[in-house]
């Protein structure tokens, strides 16, 4: 098997469909070993995943197509009934006959006495948990009725599913579902993970997601180049002490431009993030109407209403966007400062409704070291496209708008992807309960106080996502995904950043 840090790296790596069944071969062959044991591995990994995660169940059902996964399904089934469990089998079309190492496989299945049957709810309601080897990573148009009704009472049971490679149903590229998908409460992918299992409908079909390399990772490594990485916050070094002479001068000075009439909250979020993210100096440029809300509590936050001009020459570090608005004060506040950015090459953070006004923007667009951060919508507006669009394929979006606007993108949602153009990135934390007013306000304050402490940009944005996100998962573990809200993470944030918690 791999040594421990290759081992650790594969877990990070993501692939394409493709790239596994390209090369899944030759790395076999070149590691000693052909398919069929890739097969049986695989089978034994996945009851035994199963077993571990399940441990009080006793009834197995076992749902197989045709194809290399029907293989794998045969012989977790084998190895199954080997455990003493009660094993059945169903077949999509039970009297089809297979090929090659399916075929095999099947014939262990018989040769230890077992016998494949049509599906049926009777067989679903008598089971303990299930073993989805229906559909492989070769899913990439609507699935056929007959697959669809299977998938249907699987989901509509209470019966926990363990899919073999990725959930059946599920584009394995993009995350996407072709119609119907399984919804696994654990997968089990082999090889290489495959990149739609970590962002979006995938990342919600797979369930709690383990991998197996099979004994071949060391040679598929050598064969194939990820198309993205799995980022996560251990895999940051830790901020430098700071030095014993410095200053507030030294961290950065922050402009955080939003707050429109009757829309303080969100920059006054971005802005104390940005403050308990280890930003120096942070000032708000706002709407006159706002400038009491904002300064309320917080009365380290330097809070303007005019004289934008002065404000963009202070400032080593822009954010735009969070209560912005989209009226005449906002359009005037957007050309302004990406006219100022543009032309003295300020990093800056666009993001909320700066997101907006951008999309309609009809001058040239070049920013150096830009972040835009939009949510699926935002995303589909900057691409004249619609949401189903962009989450169908939430890699390509990413990719499309780090392009456009030659701009680092990040893409939130479940598994929010960070694109630079030539290379992608997907955070591994986040959590449903972080669904909720100001969390991306918050985001913004994050990456603009990491980008004014000197950060560069590429490692800015993925630190700042991952803390972000990490900051939500401990805060939902000690209180629960529901009633989090985003001045939660503020003292989380400042401890993650400092060391303080793991």
């Amino acid at each position: 098997m791999l040594d421990s840090e290759l081992a650790q790296s594969l877990a990070h790596k993501l692939f394409r469909a493709d790239q596994v069944r390209d090369n899944e071969k030759a790395a076999a062959e070149q590691s000693g070993n052909d398919m069929f044991t890739l097969m049986e591995r695989a089978g034994k990994a996945v009851f035994e995943h199963g077993r571990n995660h399940f441990p009080n169940t006793e009834r197995y059902l076992i749902l197989v197509g045709h194809g290399n996964n029907a293989g794998d399904g045969y012989i977790a089934a084998v190895e199954a009934k080997r455990a003493g469990k009660q094993v059945a089998v169903c077949a999509v079309e039970p009297d089809r006959a297979l090929s090659g190492d399916s075929q095999r496989a099947q014939q262990l299945w018989f040769d230890a006495g077992g016998q494949v049957d049509a599906f049926s709810t009777e067989a679903l309601s008598r089971s303990d948990v299930v073993i989805d080897a229906l559909l492989g990573t070769g899913t990439n148009s609507s699935i056929r009725p007959e697959y669809a009704t299977i998938i249907d009472a699987v989901n509509a049971s209470d019966r926990p599913v363990i899919s073999i490679d990725v959930p059946s149903g599920l584009e394995a590229n993009t995350g996407q579902s072709m119609g119907r998908c399984i919804q696994a409460d654990l997968t089990v992918t082999f090889v290489g993970i495959k990149a739609g299992l970590s962002t979006g409908a995938g990342k919600q079909s797979c369930g709690r997601l383990v991998f197996e390399d099979l004994g071949i990772g060391k040679a598929f490594m050598a064969l194939a180049r990820a198309s993205a990485t799995v980022i996560e916050l251990e895999h940051f070094a830790q901020m430098a002490p700071r030095e014993v002479n410095s200053h507030k001068g030294t961290y950065g000075r922050l402009l955080c431009i939003g707050g429109n009439k009757g829309t303080a909250g969100a920059i006054r979020l971005s802005s104390e993030a940005a403050l308990r993210s280890g930003a120096g100096l942070v000032k708000v440029y706002a709407h006159e109407d706002s400038k009491i809300q904002i300064n309320a509590g917080r009365p380290e936050l330097m809070v303007v209403t005019d004289n934008l001009d002065a404000a963009l020459e202070w400032a080593t570090c822009v954010v735009i966007g969070p209560g912005l608005g989209q009226d005449d004060w906002s359009h005037n506040a957007f050309e302004k400062t990406l006219n100022y950015c543009q032309s003295h090459k300020k990093p800056m953070v666009i993001d909320a409704d700066a997101l907006n006004i951008l999309s309609r923007h009809s001058g040239a667009f070049n920013v150096d070291q830009c972040v835009i951060t939009p949510h699926s919508g935002e995303a589909a507006r900057l691409l004249s496209d619609n949401v189903e669009a962009v989450e169908a394929d939430r890699f390509n979006a990413a990719r499309l708008l780090a392009q456009r606007y030659h701009a680092i993108c990040v893409l939130k949602g479940a598994g929010t992807i960070v694109d630079t153009e030539k290379y992608a990135w997907v955070c591994k934390h986040g959590n449903p309960g972080m669904a909720t007013a100001g969390m991306g306000d918050v985001l913004s304050g994050v990456l603009g106080a990491l980008l004014a402490q000197g950060l560069r940009a590429d490692v800015a944005t993925k630190y700042g996502v991952t803390v972000h996100a990490r900051a939500g998962d401990i805060l939902a573990q000690d209180y629960g995904q529901r009633g989090l809200l985003a001045s939660d993470l503020f003292d989380t944030l400042r401890a993650l950043i400092n060391h303080r918690l793991t």
